[in-house]
């Protein structure tokens, strides 16, 4: 799948509306409703079912290796704590989950690094785990509502660098080239604007810092009437 060609650019539509869809539907579900739960189940069960299929189609088509295949992609995490999140609510699930989703995940999405098409296997694993996650970050967000606690980016930044440890590690011992940490993506992406290797790395470092910040931002409001709250109900009691 080339970037920004039709097939792409389609695959980003459809991910856009669905995302607008499962938020906005969610965000003006009542408050008793159960659907907007029961769709965020539906949602984990397709991206472990996409996940699940995905390894053993592949490991039956060309078999796995520890040089390409670990789960140790920053986005490959993000799926599976995308998973956890839509299951199980946890606070720390939800901020990994919404600050990965809207920059790695995204990032992913906007240049893939997929030589793929329409309908390959891989293909369709690609999209659905990329989206898929996305539509869970929006679902988790902006539908039910969900917010970071004080302090979630350099939460989520504490927790991004054993995940970045392990990649560089798995990379190391295997030949491989986890979280592009070896060398940028060979079909083209965000990194190729940020100099050549390492320092790359510390750029997309201090650019994650400050994208997790501005993902941050719009939720000071929300919090800031939560604590209101507390301190109302706090009073009368």
């Amino acid at each position: 799948m080339d970037a920004f060609s039709a097939e792409h650019l389609a695959v980003l539509a459809g991910t856009a509306v669905a995302c607008v869809a499962i938020g906005a539907g969610a965000r003006r579900a009542p408050a008793d409703a159960r659907w907007p739960r029961l769709a965020g189940w539906a949602l984990a069960a397709l991206l472990l079912a996409n996940e699940v299929v995905f390894t053993v189609v592949h490991h039956l088509d060309v078999g796995l290796s520890a040089r390409d295949d670990l789960p140790v992609h920053l986005t490959d995490v993000a799926t599976l704590v995308a998973i956890a999140a839509l299951w199980r609510p946890s606070p720390l699930a939800f901020e990994l989950t919404y600050f990965w989703a809207f920059t790695a995940t995204l990032q992913a999405l906007i240049t893939p690094d997929l030589g793929r098409s329409f309908p390959d296997y891989r293909w369709w694993w690609f999209v659905v785990a990329h989206s898929g996650v996305l539509a869970a970050a929006t679902l988790l967000a902006w539908g039910l509502r969900r917010t970071p606690r004080p302090g979630a980016p350099l939460r989520v930044v504490a927790w991004t660098v054993p995940v970045a440890v392990a990649a560089g590690l798995a990379s190391w011992a295997f030949d491989g080239n986890y979280m592009f940490l070896r060398e940028p993506p060979g079909r083209g992406s965000l990194l190729d604007l940020m100099g050549p290797w390492p320092w790359y790395v510390a750029s997309a470092a201090a650019l994650a810092l400050a994208l997790f910040w501005l993902l941050d931002r719009p939720f000071g409001r929300r919090r800031a009437a939560a604590r209101l709250v507390r301190v109302d109900r706090d009073g009368r009691m």
